[in-house]
């Protein structure tokens, strides 16, 4: 008998694994406003503790490159075009007709026909030269190369600028243990032709440092460091995933992720809501993204889409409620939204333990019907929590046992809904989705 209980809470805690942190306790939103400039021309840096963190014009870099030594990715500039400006952006074209061997022949005959470039939707890994990569080795401008551990480059592109002239661009190497990438571009009939060597060292705190092929230099164009920002205001190329749309791709305006920053999204729900243990996290380059608005075509105005709240891990593990209040759109690039920290410890587990608990049935009716593993100690704080955070419910239990207990909680006078039961014993906390239906 005793074996089978233990069987059992073994697959309790194979179902339910996963600690979650307590609810913050009387939170305080903060209404704060970015402005991206006409034309959307300057992107934003923004900590989501400390605020904005620095306002950068776009129109500096033409291509930019990790500066991590184990990263191959490489930017494009790809959403830089801004018409009241007269700036475009950045196009990327893999040159078709030779490999670097061709370097003196290189035209744009056919040029249009040739898939344009973009930068990865979700990943900062898949810039734009490594759209075609097919994985370790390969990178897609180039090959690592197992003796030197260098990534070595095996192809030409041609390259139109934000003032649209046009480039041939050769990346010949990245020197992993050096940290340093070298590249070649020169104008298509060859003149002006230069090599440059790009130490990234200097920049190793930021993610990437960006490159202007107009003016031959390196442009430092992010204003803090990476561990000093959460999330990026910019243009961005899109690229559909799915639907009629498949494929195609166009520029938006909308919020990028930084490195280590975590979001999810809960759409139809109060702007309240603070259940945001109740989704995992997506740690992609734009999970909040730009469809938090919409243009009403009889106004003339962007409409910010309501019932729809994000939740922001940050670099520090902070968790922020984000809801956006309005866009003004092309004419200043203002952005208004709300935000609160509702979380201090972020989800990562709170003490590793064998608490594990199961409700059910699920949905509950009258009696919430507990079962319960608390590990090493016998009393439980259960509380019950409605979906914008407020209590319902919480009582003291003692528990009869330390292996598994049956605990019984009316919940009769519960109206029907979706809440979240945490359930703490000692130092561990877990949460659990309970829909009533009375």
């Amino acid at each position: 008998m005793k074996s089978t209980i233990y069987s059992f809470a073994a697959i309790l805690a194979a179902i339910f694994a996963g600690m979650l942190p307590a609810m913050a306790q009387s939170p305080i939103p903060v209404n704060d406003t970015v402005f991206m400039g006409p034309g959307y021309s300057n992107e934003v840096y923004y900590s989501m503790s400390a605020g904005d963190q620095g306002t950068i014009d776009r129109k500096q870099w033409d291509i930019a490159f990790r500066t991590s030594r184990m990263s191959a990715s490489i930017l494009t500039n790809d959403a830089a075009n801004n018409t009241a400006l007269n700036v475009s952006g950045v196009e990327l074209y893999t040159y078709p007709n030779a490999d670097t061997s061709g370097w003196a022949a290189v035209d744009t005959a056919g040029l249009y026909s040739w898939s344009n470039m973009v930068n990865s939707t979700t990943d900062w890994e898949t810039g734009a030269f490594c759209q075609y990569q097919k994985g370790h080795p390969d990178y897609g401008w180039g090959k690592y190369n197992a003796s030197s551990h260098d990534v070595v480059g095996d192809s030409l592109y041609v390259i139109r600028l934000r003032d649209g002239s046009f480039r041939k661009l050769w990346i010949m190497r990245k020197f992993s243990s050096e940290n340093i990438f070298k590249f070649r571009f020169a104008n298509i009939d060859g003149t002006d032709d230069n090599t440059v060597t790009l130490d990234c060292n200097p920049y190793a705190e930021k993610n990437f440092i960006g490159y202007s092929l107009m003016t031959n230099q390196a442009v430092d164009f992010e204003p803090v460091v990476s561990a000093q920002w959460d999330i990026l205001f910019a243009k961005y190329m899109y690229t559909y995933p799915e639907g009629p749309n498949y494929g195609a791709i166009y520029p938006v305006t909308g919020v990028l992720s930084n490195y280590k920053v975590k979001v999810n999204k809960f759409e139809h729900v109060p702007t309240n809501y603070r259940m945001f243990d109740l989704a995992a996290m997506d740690s992609t380059r734009s999970p909040i993204g730009w469809e938090w608005k919409a243009f009403n075509n009889s106004t003339f105005t962007y409409e910010v889409v309501d019932s729809l709240v994000y939740f922001v891990q940050d670099r520090g593990g902070n968790i922020h409620r984000l809801v956006f209040k309005d866009f003004a759109g092309s004419s200043t690039g203002r952005i208004v939204f709300e935000k609160e920290m509702i979380s201090a410890t972020g989800i990562n587990e709170i003490g590793k333990s064998d608490l594990n608990a199961v409700v059910y049935p699920n949905p509950v009716n009258k009696v919430m019907n507990l079962l319960i593993n608390p590990g090493s100690e016998r009393i439980a704080l259960i509380s019950l929590y409605d979906i914008t955070g407020n209590t319902v419910l919480s009582n003291r239990y003692e528990l009869p046992s330390e292996a598994l207990s049956a605990l019984q909680i009316p919940v009769s006078g519960v109206p029907s809904g979706l809440y979240v039961l945490r359930i703490q014993v000692g130092m561990n906390i877990i949460s659990r989705k309970v829909v009533v239906k009375n």
